[in-house]
């Protein structure tokens, strides 16, 4: 198997702590103040949301289960001094649909140990928690 193309972007200082990104047909804004965009850390747990929500969506719908939606909620604690990288992390999914529980939880469990390459490209020594609810027609499972 080939490997990917190479990630390419370019980033530029607009002042203050404020830097706009460009990649491909995509601009980013990064704000350490958090007034124009995420800051560097939020946009890194972002990523992490939105790649292992992505993976979990992809195994669902392959999988001909009726995902009628996903919503994700990251929390992150982070060292108190520099570098303050993340070391503890909880991810929680809600999922809406007749969906087995088995189907999610397996679904989760592919996307961490196998296919995220956000997780798989941070500290392997943070504490990494996964948890998920189901919303059916008739309310939670």
């Amino acid at each position: 198997m080939a490997a990917p193309a190479p990630v390419v972007l370019d980033l530029a200082w607009d002042g203050d702590l404020r830097f706009t990104g460009h990649t491909d047909a995509v601009t980013l804004t990064l704000d350490a103040d958090r007034v124009a965009g995420p800051t560097p850390v939020q946009a890194l747990a972002f990523a992490l949301a939105g790649c292992m929500a992505a993976d979990v969506v992809s195994i669902l719908v392959k999988g001909r289960l009726p995902l009628a939606g996903l919503r994700t909620r990251l929390t992150g604690e982070r060292r108190g001094e520099q570098p303050r990288y993340f070391t503890k992390i909880a991810l929680h999914f809600v999922v809406t649909g007749d969906v087995p529980a088995d189907r999610v939880e397996r679904a989760v469990a592919l996307s961490r140990e196998k296919y995220c390459t956000v997780w798989h490209s941070m500290r392997p020594d943070i504490a990494f928690a996964t948890t998920f609810e189901i919303l059916t027609g008739g309310g939670r499972r």
